[in-house]
């Protein structure tokens, strides 16, 4: 069932919104959204968030460039022979991280009970704001008009008793949209669906219902639990005759610390040049810490992933003796790790560099050695940041990093002569 038809037919105007206090918001095109922040010029024009280079991959999408067939994760060369007049713009994650940190203070300023999922979405329950900030279907109008004026972005909201219901309902209502389902509605907009709107069902899953006549959720609904349970396995065949029904006992788990923060790239083509590698080592590990220090997060283990060219992956990690968010700690260790593998001109795909083990950077504050400087990386990496965020993103690097066509030409003419008596 689309959106205009559900709308059409129930709506969301004077909908029954009683007991429906969970509600899932999610920002529309999200990454692509932030990016036309900076360049209001695009908007309304189809524009692709991604890696260049021809194997890069698609990190959002406008919804005009969605119509082409683009979608997130797709590889960048598809989406340019998709969209040929589609504007690529490169990610600016510090910026999107600065956006979520405004959009999630939002909804806890709401309510206490939000379950972030990414940077872009995420689940509330609203039960304790409704005496003071009115009915769920007022709160979710309320969170996309602050969202709008305090963020210039956009996103849906689904309102239900549960929290599947409300995923789905949010999805519904995309893009910039709004929808309710009552309790009695449930069950009349889940069965029409296909089986693929369910948690848990892939394409395999999907596959497998097909096989046996299931298409519609409502086709899962009415086959025997004990059925879908000899077909899909215990666990799944009973969560999944539970989703059917509508029925979703979990409850909005409060914001989980994030675990874990990194960067990775995949290179246009693949290579095998270890000083190569170790370049852009040093860049993931200066993004990466710059993304620690934006979160105010610090970190204790370094790994780092390596795919070579026939898709084989690997990961190393190690724990540090101190939490930490400087680059050149977190660049230290991922070259030792990826030095230690005595990789031996193998050709590589992708490197990346993560920093796990995270804690708030207030409660690890380091205590200065005897006799060592006030001053030191981490100053100069957070003068970096500042410069970043008032000249923009790799204004200041290391010189390793710098391209050889951004570097000054050698002043031309004679050397000078050494002064008299020199």
């Amino acid at each position: 069932m689309s959106r205009r038809q559900y709308t059409a037919a129930s709506g969301t105007t004077g909908a029954d919104d009683t007991g429906c206090t969970i509600l899932h918001v999610d920002m529309d095109a999200f990454y692509a959204s932030v990016s036309l922040l900076e360049h209001p010029e695009l908007v309304g024009t189809p524009v692709i968030v991604g890696g260049g280079g021809t194997r890069g991959v698609v990190l959002s999408a406008t919804y005009e460039a969605r119509a082409f067939g683009v979608h997130a994760a797709m590889p960048m060369s598809r989406a340019r022979r998709l969209c040929p007049r589609g504007t690529v713009l490169e990610p600016d994650h510090a910026r999107y991280a600065e956006v979520s940190r405004g959009v999630m203070a939002v909804f806890t300023d709401i309510t206490p009970l939000v379950e972030p999922l990414s940077l872009d979405e995420a689940f509330l329950d609203v039960r304790g704001a409704v005496r003071r900030l009115g009915s769920p279907s007022a709160i979710a109008q309320t969170i996309r008009d602050r969202v709008f004026d305090e963020q210039g972005i956009t996103c849906s909201v689904g309102v239900a008793a549960t929290k599947f219901v409300a995923k789905l309902a949010s999805g519904l209502a995309k893009p910039d949209g709004l929808l309710v389902v009552p309790r009695e509605d449930a069950l009349s907009v889940l069965h029409p669906l296909p089986v693929g709107a369910l948690w848990g069902v892939g394409e395999r899953t999907e596959e497998t219902l097909h096989r046996y006549g299931l298409r519609t959720v409502g086709d899962i609904a009415h086959t025997p639990r004990e059925t879908l349970r000899r077909v899909l396995g215990e666990a799944a065949g009973a969560s999944l005759f539970e989703l059917a029904w509508g029925r979703d006992p979990r409850a909005v788990v409060p914001e989980q610390v994030e675990r874990s923060i990194g960067a990775e790239e995949t290179f246009a083509h693949d290579v095998d040049d270890p000083e190569l590698v170790h370049r852009e080592l040093l860049r993931l590990s200066e993004r990466t810490a710059a993304r620690l220090r934006s979160a105010e997060q610090v970190g204790r283990t370094v790994s780092i992933k390596v795919r070579f060219a026939d898709f084989t992956t690997i990961t190393r990690s190690r724990t540090l003796r101190e939490h930490t968010d400087v680059a050149r700690d977190v660049y230290g260790t991922a070259r030792e790790l990826f030095d230690a593998l005595g990789l031996q001109r193998a050709r590589l795909r992708l490197v990346g560099v993560r920093v796990e083990g995270l804690a708030p950077a207030a409660q690890h504050q380091r205590q200065l050695l005897l006799d060592e400087k006030p001053f030191g990386w981490r100053d100069a990496e957070q003068a970096v940041d500042r410069a970043s965020a008032r000249f923009g993103p790799g204004s200041v690097r290391p010189a390793s990093l710098v391209r050889r066509d951004e570097r000054p030409e050698p002043a031309s003419g004679p050397a000078p002569s050494s002064p008299p008596g020199g």
